[in-house]
């Protein structure tokens, strides 16, 4: 659990994915941060549903943040759903249509706006499936045993 000496550690867009990923916990999800699903992406936070869905969040701690972010398209072909994770002082109005929306903070998030669904093909999901899995037993190994990370 993390302390509040831990949570000065984290960037402000790593508070959101806490508070992200704490939520869809209680919803029966699993959640990976970090997670990159192909050379040249790393999604913010990637979870995985009770029913096989998989979620990509992208979180944003500011405009410029958000402004800078060219590549959030991109991860559309790798979910059943997209969402932005913002926190309450977001300008809202700037995020796109059509993407779902979760406002956040450190310890808990709601989801405002659901994004649509676009079911991955069975192919795609299987890789996915695969991807998080992997990068969810390693995040765990390293966690138990953090000088194995340097084998991988």
């Amino acid at each position: 659990m993390a302390d509040d000496a831990t949570l000065n550690t984290l960037m402000p867009g790593q508070l959101l994915g806490r508070g992200v990923c704490r939520h869809l916990a209680s919803h029966g999800f699993a959640c990976v941060e970090e997670l990159v699903p192909t050379r040249g992406l790393r999604v913010d936070v990637m979870a995985l549903g009770p029913k096989d869905e998989v979620w990509i969040v992208e979180c944003k701690s500011s405009r410029a943040d958000f402004m800078s972010d060219g590549k959030w398209q991109g991860y559309l072909e790798w979910c059943d759903r997209y969402f932005w994770a913002v926190d309450a002082e977001f300008p809202t109005d700037l995020l796109p249509e059509g993407t779902g929306l979760i406002i956040a903070d450190a310890y808990d998030a709601e989801i405002l706006t659901m994004g649509p669904e676009t079911r991955l093909a069975p192919a795609r999901r299987k890789v996915m499936m695969r991807k998080f899995a992997f990068h969810a037993a390693r995040r765990l190994q390293t966690l138990r045993d953090p000088g194995a990370a340097l084998s991988f």
